[in-house]
C-alpha cells in the first residue's frame, strides 16, 4: 500500500487499523488515547462486546500499528481502567503491549481521594478533612467505588527522556528546596500519581467514556513539549487529544468511526481554534 503523508490536524473517519497503515514510519512523538474498555458500553457504532480474546488480539494489533509510526524515542500514553467485577482488563491490556513496548511508567490517574486530617501530619495550613474529585457510585457490598485508572506510558526501549517538571508541583514543605539542593526552585517531580478530576458539568455527556483535557495535556508536556511535534489518538472518540494538543500548539490527528461522535470532535475543534485566534489577536492588541 502507498504510503501518505499525514493531513495534519485532521480527525479521519474510518478504522484506525486500516487508517494507520496509509502513514509512514516513525512521524509520531505521543500517542495519547484511552481504547473502549470492553465492558458493554453503549457507543453509536461500536458494539463493546467483544470476547477476551478477540478484544486483547485486536488491541495488540493497535499497539503494534502504532509502534511502526512512532519515532524511536516516542511515548505511548494509554489510559486504560476496569470494572469492580473484573480487575483485570487494563493489566491483561498492558500484558498484550508489553510483547511490543517497554512499560516505562505505570501512572495511576486519581479521580477522587478522600484524606482525613489525622492522617495528613504536619501541614499547619490544611485544617480540615480533604474530599476532592468525582467518581460513580457503586451500589454493592461486595466492591469499592472505582476512583482510579491506569495510564500505562509505553516506549520503545524504556530510555525516552521526560520533561517531568513541567507537569511538576510546588514543594509542600519549603525546607526540601535546599535538603535536596534542587536547582529548580519550588517545584518537585509529581510522581506517578496524577490527581485529574472530571470537569463538572450538569448536561449528559456527549460520550459514555471520555478522558478530561487535563489528561493528554499532561501526558504531551511530561514526554517534553520541545520534543513534540505530532499527536496521534486513534481513538479520537470527541477530540479530547485533538483538543490538548492544539492548547499545546501541537500537531494532531486520529481516527473515529463514529460520525456523531466525529461531529462534535470537529465542532468542538473548531471553537477551541477560533478562541485561540481571539487570544492571539487580542494580544497583538494590547
Amino acid at each position: 500500500m502507498k504510503k501518505i503523508k499525514p493531513e495534519f490536524n485532521k480527525i479521519y473517519n474510518k478504522d484506525c487499523l486500516k487508517g494507520l497503515q496509509s502513514f509512514d514510519e516513525k512521524i509520531v512523538d505521543v500517542v495519547v488515547t484511552s481504547p473502549p474498555y470492553n465492558i458493554g458500553i453503549k457507543y453509536h457504532e461500536y458494539k463493546d462486546t467483544k470476547s477476551r480474546d478477540e478484544y486483547l488480539s485486536w488491541l495488540e494489533q493497535v499497539a503494534i500499528s502504532c509502534k511502526r509510526i512512532m519515532k524511536d524515542d516516542g511515548s505511548f500514553f494509554l489510559n486504560v481502567g476496569n470494572t469492580a467485577s473484573d480487575p483485570w482488563i487494563a493489566i491483561d491490556v498492558a500484558n498484550q503491549f508489553r510483547r511490543h513496548f517497554v512499560l516505562q511508567n505505570m501512572i495511576h490517574w486519581i479521580k477522587s481521594i478522600a484524606i482525613p486530617r489525622e492522617s495528613m501530619g504536619n501541614y499547619p495550613h490544611i485544617k480540615g478533612n480533604i474530599a476532592v474529585g468525582h467518581y460513580k457510585p457503586i451500589t454493592s457490598v461486595r466492591y469499592h467505588n472505582q476512583c482510579h485508572e491506569f495510564i500505562f506510558h509505553f516506549t520503545k526501549t524504556g530510555n525516552t527522556k521526560l520533561d517531568k517538571l513541567a507537569i511538576g508541583v510546588p514543594y509542600q514543605d519549603k525546607s526540601n528546596i535546599q535538603r535536596w539542593k534542587s536547582k529548580t526552585g519550588d517545584v518537585r517531580d509529581r510522581g506517578n500519581t496524577w490527581f485529574i478530576p472530571y470537569e463538572t458539568i450538569k448536561e449528559s455527556r456527549p460520550h459514555p467514556s471520555v478522558f478530561p483535557v487535563c489528561l493528554p495535556q499532561m501526558c504531551i508536556k511530561d514526554h517534553g513539549i520541545d520534543k513534540t511535534e505530532l499527536v496521534l489518538d486513534p481513538f479520537m472518540g470527541i477530540g479530547t487529544t485533538a483538543i490538548a494538543a492544539i492548547r499545546e500548539d501541537k500537531a494532531f490527528f486520529g481516527f473515529e468511526i463514529d460520525k456523531e461522535y466525529l461531529k462534535i470532535a470537529r465542532d468542538w475543534i473548531s471553537v477551541e481554534v477560533k478562541k485561540k485566534k481571539d487570544k492571539e489577536n487580542q494580544k497583538k492588541i494590547l
